[in-house]
C-alpha cells in the first residue's frame, strides 16, 4: 500500500525557488543541468524502510500542479513575477516528471549493516528541474526522522516556537522563518508556524513590522503573512557555469536578475558564492543601488559585517542605517541576538533567516539532555550544459563542486582560503 503524499502543493517550497525558476524560465529555457545531492552530516545514514518510504514520496511528487487559486495568489504575492511565467505554470504542459529526472539509488556502508547511503542526482532542462531541490531535502529528513531517528515527539513544539519568537521580538529583532528545507517533518513546519503566530499575535500592530513572513510559499498563504526571499547560490553558480566566466559572474547574475524582475524589486545580494571579497568588485552602482543589502550564508559573521560596512560606508559612502544585512547561517536566538549588536554597531539594519532551529529543534524522548541532531543535506548544481558547476562561499566546508574547476577559479578570482570556529559541516548546529 503507497503512503499518502507529504508534498501536496507546489507552492509548499522556498519563495527563491519561484523565482529563480521565472529567471531562469525568461533567460535560459534550454540550459541542461544536472544536480547532486550531498550529506554533509555523513555519519548519520539510512534504512531500508526510509529509502522504501522516500521512493514512494518522490514518485507522488509527478501528481503536483498549480491550482488556479494558487497562482492568483503567486500574482497577488508575489506581483513582478513575469505574465509568460505564470501562463506557463498554468499550462498542461507544465508538471513535475520525477521518473525522467531523479536518479535515485542507495547502496550499504558495510556489508555487515543495514546502514545506507543515499544517492541522488537530477537531470533535465532547468527550468523543468528547478523546483525538486526543496521537496527532495525536506522529504529526505523527514524520511530520516520517521524510520532512522525515532527517539522524539511533537509535545512541546508550538511552545518552543513561540518563545523563541517571543524572545526575537522583545529584543526587536526583525525576522523571517527559512526551514523548508531541513525541517523535521511537515507537520513540526506547521506546528512551528502556530507557535510564532502566537508571539505575533500578542502585540499585532508592533510585532508584524518585526516578523517579517517565511520563506515557505504555501504556508505563506495559509498564515497571511509575506513569503520571503530573493535568490539562491543556485543562480550565480549556473550563469558561471553557462557563460564559464567567473571574473565577471556577480555582474552578470545581478544583470539578469534586474533584467527580469526590475532594479525595484532586486531584493537581498547574495555575496558568497565565489568569495565576497569578489563579489564586492563588482557591488557598486548601480547595484548597490538596486539591492536593498545583503545576504550573510559563510564565514564569520563578524567579519563579514565589518567588511561590507566597510564597502557600504568608507567605499561607496552611503550613510548608516540606509542599507540591510540578513544573517541566515545557521541562526538560533541567541546567535540573532549578538549578531544584531553586532550589525547595529557597525550602521547595518540587520535581519535573520531563522531555519533548521525552528524547524529541526528536538532532543531525544528518552533522553531529553541530548540533541537529536538534524541532518546537515544539500542539493546543489553539479553541471550547466555539460560545464562544472562549484560553489567556493567564505569558509573551507562549504566549497562545493569539481576539485579541479574550485582550484582553476580560485586562482583566477585571487581568492584567499578561510576556516573560523564555526565551520563543522557534520554537526552544523551542534557546533
Amino acid at each position: 500500500m503507497m503512503s499518502e503524499p507529504i508534498i501536496t502543493s507546489l507552492l509548499d517550497t522556498d519563495m527563491y525557488k519561484i523565482t529563480m525558476h521565472a529567471a531562469v524560465f525568461t533567460n535560459f529555457p534550454t540550459a541542461e543541468v544536472v544536480y547532486r545531492y550531498t550529506n554533509r552530516s555523513s555519519q548519520m545514514s539510512f534504512n531500508e524502510p526510509a529509502i522504501a518510504w522516500l521512493r514512494e514520496q518522490l514518485d507522488h511528487l509527478k501528481n503536483l500542479r498549480f491550482t488556479s487559486e494558487e497562482l492568483q495568489y503567486l500574482h497577488t504575492a508575489i506581483p513582478y513575477l513575469p505574465d509568460d511565467y505564470l501562463k506557463y505554470l498554468g499550462s498542461p504542459d507544465f508538471k513535475l516528471s520525477p521518473e525522467s529526472h531523479i536518479e535515485f539509488s542507495h547502496h550499504k556502508i558495510k556489508d555487515d549493516t543495514d546502514k545506507f547511503d543515499v544517492e541522488i542526482l537530477i537531470k533535465g532542462f532547468w527550468k523543468d528541474t528547478i523546483l525538486y531541490e526543496i521537496p527532495i531535502l525536506a522529504l529526505v529528513s523527514e524520511a530520516y526522522f520517521k524510520f532512522v531517528d525515532t527517539d522524539w515527539d511533537y509535545a512541546g513544539q508550538v511552545e518552543l516556537a513561540q518563545k523563541k519568537a517571543d524572545e526575537l521580538l522583545s529584543n526587536g529583532l526583525i525576522f523571517s522563518e527559512f526551514g523548508t528545507r531541513r525541517r523535521r517533518s511537515f507537520k513540526t513546519h506547521d506546528l512551528v508556524m502556530q507557535g510564532i503566530m502566537k508571539a505575533v499575535d500578542e502585540d499585532p500592530a508592533r510585532n508584524k513590522k518585526l516578523f517579517l513572513g517565511t520563506s515557505n510559499v504555501l504556508f505563506a498563504m495559509k498564515y497571511g503573512v509575506k513569503p520571503i526571499g530573493t535568490v539562491a547560490h543556485e543562480w550565480v553558480m549556473g550563469i558561471a557555469s553557462i557563460s564559464n566566466d567567473y571574473i565577471n559572474a556577480n555582474k552578470n547574475s545581478m544583470d539578469y536578475w534586474i533584467k527580469t524582475f526590475g532594479k525595484e524589486n532586486s531584493g537581498l545580494a547574495l555575496t558568497d558564492t565565489f568569495g565576497t571579497d569578489d563579489f564586492l568588485k563588482s557591488f557598486k552602482p548601480p547595484y548597490s543601488d538596486a539591492y536593498t543589502g545583503v545576504r550573510q550564508d559563510s564565514g564569520d559573521p563578524e567579519k563579514y559585517t565589518i567588511k561590507v560596512a566597510h564597502h557600504y560606508h568608507d567605499v561607496l559612502k552611503l550613510p548608516k542605517f540606509s542599507k540591510i544585512i540578513c544573517f541566515s547561517d545557521s541562526l538560533n536566538v541567541e546567535k540573532a541576538i549578538k549578531y544584531n549588536k553586532i550589525a547595529h554597531d557597525n550602521g547595518l539594519i540587520a535581519t535573520f533567516g531563522i531555519g533548521t532551529n525552528f524547524t529541526n529543534d528536538f532532543y531525544k524522548k528518552s533522553n531529553p539532555a541530548q540533541k537529536s541532531e538534524p541532518l546537515n543535506i544539500v542539493i546543489k548544481l553539479l553541471s550547466v550544459n555539460g560545464n562544472h558547476a562549484i560553489k567556493i562561499s567564505d569558509n573551507l566546508g562549504k566549497n562545493m563542486g569539481d576539485i579541479d574547476t574550485v582550484k582553476r577559479v580560485k586562482g583566477e578570482l585571487g581568492y584567499v582560503e578561510n576556516t573560523w570556529s564555526g565551520d563543522n559541516e557534520a554537526h552544523r548546529w551542534a557546533a
